[in-house]
């Protein structure tokens, strides 16, 4: 037997059909029953968030993560400016890519790591498939062999960021790119 609920309309209790009815199907005081309240309450509801997403005013997860991507990865530019490449050893001025030693496809988790992600030249970033092998030699020389372990051995760890934390660390690298500029 299922528990008697109370109408979240009405306010009046009710016994559900099933467990997930949240409201009675009449109300004796009204032209309307409850359930074409509910559900033109719900229907506005939805409507006001997607107008507001439509606004901007609400950003979804992605959304939020590619910005953050192109503030990261302009902070890795600043930060790696005039540096040589990490693979080829090339100066890097003018164009050059901020490149992920361990890929963001198959390593998410280190997609916001800064010591995953270096100066990288075109040709190398894109012509050359990142030039993995050569990224890799030349990596512990870059951030040195205790951070270099520490990566290999953070590879396979999860990271799920909320909306907040990647609110928060948009504002962190551009207050990192004030700083460079």
């Amino acid at each position: 037997m299922v528990k008697q609920k109370t109408c979240i309309v009405c306010k009046v209790p009710f016994t559900p059909s099933n467990s997930l009815q949240r409201v009675c199907w009449y109300r004796d005081d009204a032209k309307t029953n409850c359930a074409s309240v509910y559900a033109r309450e719900q229907r506005l509801k939805s409507q006001a968030k997607e107008n507001k997403i439509k606004l901007g005013l609400i950003k979804h997860k992605s959304v939020l993560l590619s910005e953050l991507q192109v503030i990261f990865n302009k902070y890795i530019r600043l930060r790696d400016n005039n540096q040589p490449c990490i693979s080829c050893s090339r100066l890097l001025v003018d164009k050059f890519d901020a490149g992920h030693c361990f890929s963001v496809g198959s390593y998410p988790n280190l997609r916001f790591n800064e010591d995953n992600v270096h100066g990288q030249c075109v040709f190398c970033n894109r012509h050359n498939h990142g030039n993995h092998a050569e990224y890799l030699i030349n990596l512990p020389s870059r951030i040195g062999e205790e951070k270099f372990k520490n990566l290999l051995n953070n590879r396979k760890n999860s990271l799920h960021l909320s909306k907040e934390e990647v609110e928060e660390l948009k504002v962190t690298y551009k207050l990192k790119i004030k700083s460079l500029e």
